[in-house]
């Protein structure tokens, strides 16, 4: 019988019955894949948060993106940088709490919107220069899902100031440079990454990717690796 995780998953048995036969039904549908045995967990936690079979195949790994998230997570006190709100706002607060990990956005704060104005640029630049500026991208798993102006910023703090995220998560939606900045995320070679080619991509895609990392890290400390 397969053991429930007992922070990562749903808390009851009928939401995790739901929750397994979901999965199970996805990978029947999806039938053979190219991902590898670390990567899919991912990929079909975000079939599930949106039952979307394209992003078999549209999600895109750099070589060292799982190891690379999953260690930052196993090592406790890691920050989540989000581009928005609605990032923090869906982490499950008792999985992140069961690993140390704390959440920051900055896309509100008047600070941000009044630098956004004065330099003519967008929020979404701003949050993340003050994040830099704070310290919390090197080291961080920097989830966007929303503005392609974030993660260009991220992937310029990487190669102009030195950045060091531990991992980027780069899934910004929408019609105006949301597929440009991913295929720039995808040119990064010394920072890893997970990424969504073309249009689609999402902060519930963001989400679902994080949490299938929590889940896999949960499922090291179970079995003692």
């Amino acid at each position: 019988m397969r053991t429930a995780n007992i922070v990562t998953e749903q808390l009851t048995a009928a939401g995790r019955a739901i929750e397994h036969d979901s999965f199970a039904i996805i990978d029947a549908e999806t039938g053979p894949h190219a991902y590898s045995a670390d990567q899919w967990p991912l990929v079909r936690r975000m079939i599930h948060a949106n039952a979307d079979f394209e992003f078999n195949g549209l999600t895109t790994f750099h070589p060292r993106a799982m190891q690379a998230g999953l260690a930052r997570i196993l090592a406790g006190g890691t920050p989540v940088v989000a581009d928005v709100e609605m990032i923090c706002v869906g982490l499950s607060r008792p999985r992140l709490e069961h690993f140390g990990i704390t959440t920051h956005q900055f896309i509100s704060d008047p600070d941000v919107i009044d630098a956004a104005r004065r330099e003519d640029t967008t929020r979404a630049v701003q949050a993340m220069r003050k994040a830099h500026r704070l310290g919390l991208l090197d080291g961080a798993i920097v989830g966007i899902g929303n503005a392609p102006t974030a993660l260009i910023e991220v992937v310029r703090l990487i190669r102009e100031e030195g950045a060091r995220p531990a991992l980027v998560v780069g899934m910004p939606v929408g019609f105006v440079s949301a597929a440009e900045s991913k295929d720039l995320l995808m040119t990064v070679d010394d920072v890893p990454w997970v990424a969504i080619r073309g249009r689609k991509g999402g902060s519930t895609l963001v989400v679902a990717a994080i949490h299938a990392l929590l889940g896999q890290a949960e499922e090291h400390q179970r079995n003692g690796r």
